[in-house]
């Protein structure tokens, strides 16, 4: 599924989201696009969804965690990462945690990785299209 959306229609992308991690108390979303292309935003406003405030990237500290009523967030960033030192900080172990968890910078090998592991996983590839998004989800 692709969808477009600008800003101001990006709740609706959070919905689908939203619909497909609800069915799952366990679940990994992979977000893929360039340098600046929305993935933290998108993160930030599904958590905004769920009540939660303060998310930022998790770049320089790998992991943030957002407790929300009834579950949690775990926000990953890989962009510093190899897939080898992703392996040697435990994230397939941090992964198999509970959660809606976001990774972003989610490489092919990692999905290849966590496929293959029986783990639940959502693509998001972002690309930038003028002043709009286009979210490509797949499962």
């Amino acid at each position: 599924m692709t969808m477009l959306s600008d800003l101001a229609g990006l709740d609706a992308v959070v919905d689908v989201l939203f619909a497909k991690c609800q069915a799952h108390p366990k679940i990994i979303i992979l977000l893929r696009g360039d340098l600046a292309s929305g993935k933290t935003t998108l993160v930030e406003r599904f958590a905004r969804r769920l009540s939660v405030q303060g998310v930022s990237s998790p770049t320089f500290s790998f992991q943030h965690i957002y407790d929300f009523e009834g579950g949690r967030i775990l926000h990953y960033d890989c962009y510093s990462k190899s897939i080898i030192e992703a392996l040697e900080l435990g994230i397939l172990e941090m992964l198999d945690s509970e959660g809606w968890h976001f990774v972003e910078w989610g490489d092919s090998q990692l999905e290849k990785i966590l496929r293959e592991s029986g783990f639940a996983v959502i693509l998001v590839e972002i690309a930038k299209q003028g002043d709009q998004r286009s979210y490509r989800i797949e499962e």
